[in-house]
């Protein structure tokens, strides 16, 4: 049995919780999460079809070379799906998992986000499917929370989520390598203007920068205090 392995025991000891500042998840609300595993890899397999179909259109306007960096939201949830099943089956990937501890943080607060920062320009979406939209990626992060259960977050692994959400970042808002930047389609012109004399591709940049920021801490921050308590209990 890994270590990874043990931290998602049910009779985890207290000496191996996170503060809460880093797990705000109820430890009853883990557990059921870890119980129903694969149930959990269903949810967010279900999730990455409807996302690839939400970006369908826009797969379209894109160039090819560039699809990788097209579905945010659908890659989040199909490395969560890919880590949580890899961990059941006994071989957890610290790569992936930190992949999609990334992923479900930046995507399942961007995401919301950018709803509320353009609310009066998503009026054409169905409200069932706005507040979908809003409280499924919110779930997003809820789920992001629990994977310090089943990883103890390796620097080289985190460098490995960072590298390509680094990347992300770039051919969304900065360096589009090929055409126009690749962001999530937005339903305002990007130099639309916006609050604080920022346009609108602006905003949104703005939002991810610092949600991508807050992955690699929390992330860090989790690994630190990980080796803390290994430390602790040596």
């Amino acid at each position: 049995m890994t270590a990874s392995t043990r931290l998602a025991d049910h009779d985890r000891a207290d000496d191996e919780a996170l503060p809460p500042s880093l797990a705000p998840v109820p430890t009853t609300l883990e557990d059921l999460g870890l119980r129903f595993a694969w149930l959990v890899v269903a949810i967010n397999l279900a999730g990455t079809a409807f996302g690839f179909w939400y970006y369908s259109g826009q797969f379209t306007e894109t160039t090819a070379a560039l699809w990788p960096w097209v579905p945010d939201s659908p890659l989040a949830t199909l490395f969560i799906a890919l880590a949580i099943a890899a961990w059941k089956l006994g071989r957890e990937q610290p790569w992936l998992t930190a992949l999609a501890f990334f992923g479900n943080v930046v995507l399942g607060l961007w995401t919301p986000y950018t709803l509320l920062a353009f609310a009066d320009s998503y009026a054409y979406l169905h409200p069932l499917m706005y507040h979908f939209l809003f409280w499924s990626h919110l779930s997003m992060v809820v789920q992001a929370l629990v994977l310090h259960r089943i990883s103890d977050f390796p620097v080289w692994a985190v460098a490995v989520a960072a590298v390509w959400y680094w990347s992300n970042l770039i051919v969304d808002y900065f360096v589009p390598v090929v055409g126009d930047p690749h962001h999530t389609i937005i339903p305002v012109e990007r130099d639309a203007a916006m609050f604080l004399e920022a346009d609108a591709l602006g905003v949104i940049a703005a939002g991810e920068v610092t949600f991508v920021l807050l992955a690699l801490f929390l992330a860090l921050a989790i690994r630190v205090k990980k080796c803390e308590g290994a430390r602790s209990r040596s």
